[in-house]
């Protein structure tokens, strides 16, 4: 199939060119054919030259005989290639800056076409060119003038000229490449032909068509990844549950006494996620479910009501999470509630060795590297992956390949927006958290300005001294950096150092990722022990460390996070019942307005749907590593397309199959729906 040919194939192409678009993945003619361009410029207006005063400020294009190219020097060392182009109508000179290279890319006395805008300097009028092309007889437009002219992201040395020049070369073939959808799914949701869409996106013949064409090109990608996930549900589904849970009055009971037990009270929320996990153990169907709670709302209760549940069943429970750090903090909540149950809690950390046996326990606490260890998953009832979205569909192959397939909780605290959540993990079944428990108060955000940094550091000191409060700090760096300016944005090292001076009195601590685990270990426990007031820190910290005496979090270089960064950092405070605070410092200049918009939101799923649309949705939420195919022309905000591509994925599934489609077969196999359980 054409749109399968590998870019090595482009003809007239340089290895340069060819090794830099790779760079920019685009791998072969499809990546190519569907590299969007950011905007266009209409340059269809084709104009004589005696009628440019009548267009100033206006994007048109002129043609010419070249009469002369004369290179002028300026005392400023500015270049001036002086360009005079006559037609029949009259003349005009055309100066472009700083491009000698003009001089071997012209030709006297040959005929070219030049698009651009016209300015007025005095009483004379001229184009102040942007592109250029050597044209012939009976010229009505070119590749790069005379149109409506896309403008492509400029990156890895790959200008918007090449591109042009490049895709306008393969572009006559997509008439014979084979359609990407079903001729079904085409007609009942009146979408373009695909040769007519990619046409249409790079070389429009009017502005009216570009929204059809990428509308059908956004419906695709929705259509494929919404199959991928349909399918690989389909695929979970067909695994069974040898043991299922008996939910048995004994069961009960244990459970119950367990729940009132607990220092606190379950909110609703957790309440209702515990009860559908629980119907999902006693299904046959292994469970898949994705258990989403904001900051500090605690899913690791349910994730311990589920764990002991399967230990009532006489199974294991696999627990994993992102860092060492957190999962010796797990570890420890997990043998504080469990362990006077005779529940056997054991920590597999701080090994690189691959584990060949399963470690004697019944609840197997450690880092997500437990899953690449080579022991049978026969005993494990209950994996639970904490704290990672990016779970996907790579490591739920890798989990049936291992034995039989268990029930599988994924936990996050990152929030994720309904029309995410509908797309890149539609397979799951969701449960969500939204309610913190009874008691916590919204933390209070400033932004700080740097002239008030002062000021800051002395209204903590006066909160130290009064309240007992604990604080964090946290730098974006461990140490300075000769790729990066961190002139307001200080390492963590040279801010401890800093702070060491600022708070003579008190005692600190740095923490950092180049640190050995027990060094960290050794610091969090001081930190927790309240033996140190401040801890300066990376990001190190973000996600899930649990110290109820700390009120405030102080973030330097603010601008440098994204939100939902930001959101994780902040939720590191406010785990008491006393007010916490956030101290937003960011570097000299305009202060972004999205921070802001966080020191005036503490809902993390609006914080999130923020995100989703200033900053698009792989570098948020991690989901290009989820399996998550490329978005280029579709919005995860576009309810309507959404629910509409998952309408038609329903009926494909139902009516057809990907094996009559190898174009759709070959997409899916990119993010590797293929690896799902090869029995």
């Amino acid at each position: 199939m054409l749109l399968n040919t590998s870019i090595n194939e482009l003809p007239h192409t340089s290895g340069l060119t060819k090794k830099r678009m790779h760079l920019l993945n685009l791998n072969t003619y499809e990546d190519l054919l569907k590299y969007a361009p950011n905007r266009y410029e209409d340059y269809s207006r084709i104009i004589p030259l005696r009628s440019i005063g009548s267009f100033a400020d206006q994007k048109i294009t002129i043609t010419g005989t070249i009469l002369a190219i004369v290179p002028v020097h300026t005392r400023s060392r500015i270049t001036l290639q002086k360009v005079q182009i006559s037609d029949e109508t009259g003349k005009v000179t055309l100066s472009f800056f700083n491009q000698p290279y003009l001089l071997t890319q012209l030709r006297k006395g040959l005929r070219y076409a030049f698009s651009g805008t016209v300015k007025q300097f005095g009483i004379t009028y001229t184009l102040q060119p942007e592109t250029f092309e050597e044209i012939h007889e009976g010229y009505k437009m070119g590749i790069q003038t005379g149109r409506i002219l896309p403008v492509y992201s400029e990156a890895k040395g790959l200008s918007s000229r090449l591109l042009r020049e490049k895709i306008a070369g393969i572009l006559p073939l997509v008439g014979a490449t084979e359609e990407t959808l079903p001729q079904k799914v085409i007609a009942s949701n009146n979408l373009l032909p695909l040769p007519y869409a990619l046409a249409t996106l790079h070389r429009p013949l009017n502005m009216n068509k570009l929204q059809d064409a990428r509308g059908r090109l956004a419906f695709e990608e929705l259509f494929l990844l919404q199959l991928s996930t349909a399918l690989i549900k389909q695929e979970w589904e067909r695994n069974t549950v040898t043991d299922k849970l008996n939910v048995t009055s004994s069961f009960k009971k244990k459970v119950d006494w367990l729940i009132q037990s607990l220092p606190f009270t379950l909110t609703e929320d957790q309440k209702k996620a515990y009860e559908a996990i629980l119907l999902d153990l006693q299904d046959t169907t292994p469970m898949n479910r994705f258990l989403q709670g904001d900051v500090g709302s605690g899913k690791t209760i349910v994730a311990v009501l589920a764990a002991y549940s399967i230990f009532l069943s006489k199974k294991k429970t696999l627990y994993m999470a992102p860092t060492e750090i957190l999962a010796l903090q797990h570890a420890e909540t997990f043998k504080k509630l469990l362990s006077p149950l005779k529940v056997s809690i054991v920590i597999q950390t701080g090994s690189k060795k691959e584990l060949k046996t399963m470690p004697d326990g019944d609840i197997i606490v450690g880092t997500h590297a437990l899953l690449n260890s080579s022991f049978p998953l026969s005993s494990v009832g209950l994996v639970i992956i904490d704290e990672q979205h990016r779970f996907g569909v790579k490591q739920r192959a890798l989990l049936k390949s291992k034995g039989k397939a268990p029930h599988l909780l994924t936990m996050t605290a990152t929030p994720i927006p309904r029309t995410v959540a509908l797309t890149a993990f539609g397979e799951l079944d969701m449960s969500v958290i939204a309610t913190l428990p009874t008691g916590r108060l919204p933390i209070k955000t400033y932004v700080v300005q740097p002239h008030k940094r002062k000021d800051g550091y002395e209204w903590i000191k006066k909160q130290i001294a009064s309240t007992a409060t604990q604080v964090f700090v946290i730098c974006p760096l461990v140490e300075e950096s000769e790729n990066e300016s961190l002139s307001s944005v200080k390492a963590a090292t040279k801010e401890f150092e800093t702070l060491q001076t600022e708070f003579k009195g008190l005692k600190l601590g740095l923490l950092h990722g180049k640190m050995k685990p027990i060094e960290k270990n050794t610091i969090l426990e001081e930190f927790r022990m309240k033996k140190i007031d401040i801890l300066v820190s990376t990001s190190v910290v973000e996600v899930g460390i649990d110290i109820p005496n700390a009120g405030i979090m102080i973030i330097e270089g603010a601008e440098r996070f994204g939100l939902s960064q930001l959101h994780q950092l902040r939720g590191r405070v406010g785990r008491g019942a006393t007010q916490a605070h956030c101290l937003l410092f960011s570097s000299p200049g305009v202060i972004p307005q999205r921070l802001h918009y966080f020191a005036s939101t503490n809902s993390g799923m609006k914080l999130a749907e923020y995100d989703l649309k200033e900053r698009g949705p792989g570098n948020i939420f991690g989901i290009e590593q989820h399996g998550f195919m490329e978005i280029k022309f579709a919005q995860l905000t576009d309810v309507e397309l959404i629910e509409k591509t998952q309408k038609a994925v329903k009926e494909f599934i139902t009516t057809d199959s990907i094996e009559h489609y190898p174009f759709i077969k070959l997409s899916l196999s990119k993010f590797q729906v293929e690896k799902i359980a090869k029995d």
